[in-house]
């Protein structure tokens, strides 16, 4: 099933005779903007984008029905926290090398320790934590001191690498949260806008269909994966409106950004999804941040417009 390409203007001219046949279909061309409950799922996403002040970019699919839709879904984008999952993937990679141990311990410094999202932080000097540990805390509360320290072990190139290798040629991670220790894609000047990391919605999507179906390092390390993200404490975008739902997602967030990547165990299948709404007018740390309330939106009409089985 070929992935549907989302298109802004009006897509169907009825024919003269047509409307002879039917004027009052005729007259309703200019009634107002449509029910986003009806119509295609193009149709309602168009209606969920009007006057939403923001660069919206997604991808999407029904892993057991093939159906797709996007929207600018091969343009490259800031990943945010996001960029933490090729980070674990490639993590278990090198665990599964021998490079490492998830036994391994990491001493905290002060020097570790980085603000925004996490708890380690308020952890004591000299503290110390599991590897393992480390790659929970980087997802479940997207730990920003814990991916650095994830970092010092698997570094930025190591996981661009394993990116490439996987099919994901257009994943990089940048640098560490803060700026430091740039990898080499981080050089290249065409990567400059993107700060911490760099993907395209269908890349992450096809990361998260690895996970779902276990071809991401090994059964067992996909499985862990998908099993971590479920666990996931951010709420406020894709799993707003899906109440009951079982989700495994990983969100992402900056002044201007929001993402979420995921999931959704649907009974008509498993819709996996990446969005990212940038240029975000207003800056808004608040659950109710206009990114935060789109992705929800556009979650709740991909789940219901992909859960349909083609005719």
């Amino acid at each position: 099933m070929q992935a549907v390409a989302y298109n802004e203007g009006m897509r169907v001219s009825k024919s003269i005779a047509f409307l002879l046949m039917m004027p009052v279909i005729a007259q309703s061309a200019h009634a107002p903007a449509r029910v986003a409950t009806r119509g295609s799922l193009e149709d309602q996403v168009e209606v969920a984008l009007r006057g939403f002040h923001a660069k919206v970019n997604l991808f999407a699919k029904n892993m057991d029905t093939g159906r797709t839709f996007g929207y600018r879904p091969d343009a490259r984008v800031r990943t945010a926290s996001t960029i933490k999952l090729p980070l674990l993937a490639a993590a278990f990679q090198a665990i599964s090398e021998g490079k490492a141990s998830w036994d391994d311990r990491v001493i905290l410094k002060d020097e570790d320790k980085v603000s925004g999202a996490g708890i380690l932080p308020e952890f004591s000097t000299g503290d110390s934590i599991t590897l393992r540990g480390l790659s929970h805390l980087m997802i479940v509360l997207s730990d920003n001191t814990a991916t650095n320290l994830l970092l010092d072990h698997f570094p930025g190139d190591y996981v661009n690498d394993w990116a490439e290798h996987f099919g994901l040629p257009n994943t990089k991670f940048l640098r560490k949260i803060g700026g430091a220790s740039p990898s080499k894609a981080a050089l290249d000047p065409q990567f400059a806008p993107y700060g911490l990391g760099v993907s395209t919605p269908r890349e992450m999507v096809a990361l998260m269909e690895g996970f779902e179906r276990g071809t991401v390092v090994s059964p067992e390390a996909s499985r862990e994966v998908i099993n971590i993200m479920k666990r996931q404490q951010d709420r406020n975008g894709i799993p707003r409106k899906l109440p009951g739902l079982e989700i495994a997602n990983k969100t992402g967030a900056l002044d201007h950004l929001r993402s979420d990547v995921g999931i959704v165990y649907s009974k008509k299948g498993r819709i996996i999804m990446a969005i990212t709404c940038d240029d975000i007018p207003q800056v808004d740390w608040s659950s109710d941040n206009p990114g935060y309330v789109k992705i929800a939106r556009l979650a709740e009409i991909l789940v219901k417009g992909l859960s349909h089985f083609p005719e």
